[in-house]
């Protein structure tokens, strides 16, 4: 009997997904990436990376309730109940809310908010049944300051925060945690396309004058998937590089 925890990682095989599931699977977890089926190059390209290491991909679209539903009870039936789940599935479509549709509001709204919801409305039961969980929701600094041209953005990223905080007053006496990680800007796929001009006035406007590692996202999420971390619930942690200090 495989006595693993079980975790699930949306948009697992974007940048930072990939690194997440990676170090969850360093850590000793048998991990399961989600994203979306249609992405056959960058597939390949996850199963190639995470080769050797307890990581497997399932096909589900985070922002379609009865499909979420449908994943999580074939999880549980295939590897086991979920143990921890990370919602790290995330898009962008920018402009200026003058020029912005309701298109563009609706698809990101339904993958980067709707998506946290889907997984865990079908996912925390089961948490809460076997009195462990741990949930980390992957927000973003310009959830906390707001971005010229990603008001649906902001708006589904700071809205992460609040459902953090009112989920985790809910199931905190159950042995489930909730959290949420806020990253700076890091060495993406996203970031890295950004031409080169603007790029240097991003790395000249963070204090320790670099990009983040998607490594140092996914180190900061293993910690809070931790078994011994269950005294950390409801919290935010910003990973930028002191692009944004609060208290």
């Amino acid at each position: 009997m495989n006595d693993k925890r079980i975790a699930v990682v949306s948009g697992g095989i974007g940048g930072l997904g990939t690194e997440i599931c990676k170090s969850l699977a360093q850590a000793g977890r048998r991990v399961i990436a989600l994203d979306l089926g249609s992405r056959s190059e960058r597939i390949a390209a996850f199963q190639d990376e995470v080769a050797g290491l307890d990581v497997r991909f399932e096909a589900a679209n985070v922002a379609d309730y009865d499909d979420c539903a449908e994943t999580v009870e074939r999880i549980r039936r295939d590897a086991g109940a979920i143990d921890i789940l990370v919602n790290a599935a995330g898009i962008t479509r920018d402009t200026s809310l003058r020029k912005m549709d309701k298109r563009q509001w609706d698809d990101v709204m339904g993958v980067n908010l709707d998506g946290v919801f889907n997984l865990c409305r079908h996912a925390v039961d089961g948490m809460t049944e076997r009195g462990f969980g741990r949930i980390v929701n992957i927000s973003s600094v310009n959830g906390q300051t707001g971005q010229f041209g990603q008001t649906n953005y902001s708006a589904a990223k700071a809205g992460m925060h609040g459902f953090t905080m009112a989920l985790a007053r809910e199931v905190a006496r159950k042995g489930v945690t909730v959290n949420s990680v806020s990253p700076g800007y890091c060495e993406t796929a996203m970031v890295m396309a950004v031409p080169e001009e603007i790029r240097a006035k991003i790395v000249d406007s963070v204090p320790v004058g670099r990009l983040g590692k998607p490594s140092e996202i996914a180190r900061t999420v293993e910690f809070l998937t931790a078994d011994d971390a269950g005294f950390i619930t409801g919290a935010n942690i910003p990973v930028n590089g002191g692009l944004f200090m609060s208290f």
